[in-house]
């Protein structure tokens, strides 16, 4: 199936499945550079057609918009006879080189389904996986909008981030997830700012999603500064400020029990066995704190050591060595 590798012009290559690879212009950027230097090392993939008809790249897409990049008219080649759905099966299925994105493996199993015919067992068999990861991967590409799908593309929206916040967001709320691809063309959010941009929204109430999926830049800014005044407040106050407001917290615990406890009637056993350790824990608390402010050395000064009151001491008497046997 694979013959010798042959040096091809760029125009006679057919990119037939450029839309089912992610574009990533850093990846390519650093990939130029790399050919630049060292010449193109890993062959892109094509099959051969009969006649003059091009070559259909099916891998190496990312070496190809490279070589562009670097105004190069050529492409070193490997070609394949074989028909498209064996080439493609095997550059799905092949371990070696760059790992494909999720979205990638969908992209490519939709075009196997949908342009070539196969049906998933089919494809789950000559992958050598099962049909559920078929299915899963083509339920993937249901779920995400045709704009986050564009973005992908485009290099604008990681692959994680379309996958673990994007398409979650989408089955919960359409609108919201239309909304928030629009907003990040503008935002340019890291992955990690994702991240903890979907954590608060899962917890948010809906006044308040309103406001996030429309400036998710604003909300993370405005979050970034609420705890730099946190950590600011709590580098001024010390550990008296956090002990205090531990303090206050357990107040406002007891204080939100006590109003539960009076439609608990009667009060469950659960409860009554809880009684002694919360005694327990409170006294020993608070005998704590006591014993503290009175071994406190401020207020104390005469327990204070002084290094005035340290010398050399005479040595004590010792037993003679007995004899060794």
């Amino acid at each position: 199936m694979i013959t010798e590798r042959l040096d091809v012009d760029l125009h006679r290559l057919e990119l037939r499945y450029a839309a089912c690879r992610l574009v990533e212009p850093g990846a390519v950027e650093r990939l130029a550079r790399s050919i630049e230097q060292c010449g193109q090392i890993v062959p892109c993939v094509a099959v051969a057609q009969a006649g003059e008809a091009p070559l259909v790249v099916v891998d190496g897409y990312r070496r190809i918009a490279a070589l562009r990049r670097l105004g190069h008219d050529t492409v070193r080649v490997e070609p394949w006879q074989c028909d498209l759905g064996d080439a493609l099966i095997r550059v799905l299925s092949r371990a070696e080189g760059r790992p494909f994105a999720a979205i990638e493996e969908a992209l490519l199993i939709r075009e196997l389904v949908q342009g070539l015919g196969l049906s998933q067992h089919e494809l789950a068999r000559r992958c050598g996986r099962d049909v559920s990861w078929v299915s899963r991967r083509l339920a993937l590409l249901s779920a995400l909008p045709e704009a986050a799908l564009a973005a992908v593309r485009q290099g604008r929206l990681s692959s994680w981030a379309a996958c673990r916040v994007v398409v979650p967001l989408a089955r919960a709320n359409s609108e919201h997830a239309d909304r928030l691809v629009a907003a990040l063309q503008h935002a340019g959010l890291s992955s990690r700012e994702l991240r903890c941009w979907f954590e608060h929204y899962r917890q948010a109430s809906g006044v308040v999603r309103e406001r996030m999926v429309d400036q998710p830049r604003l909300f993370l800014e405005a979050l970034r500064e609420s705890d730099q005044l946190r950590d600011a407040r709590r580098l001024r106050d010390g550990p008296e400020g956090e002990c205090l407001a531990d303090l206050r917290v357990i107040e406002a615990v007891i204080a939100r029990l006590r109003r539960r406890l009076r439609s608990l009637r009667p009060v469950p056993d659960l409860l009554r066995r809880a009684v002694p350790r919360l005694r327990a824990a409170m006294t020993a608390l608070t005998q704590q704190i006591e014993r503290c402010c009175d071994d406190d050395p401020e207020r104390n000064p005469a327990d204070c050591a002084h290094p005035g009151g340290a010398g050399q001491e005479p040595a004590r008497d010792q037993p003679a060595a007995g004899p060794v046997a």
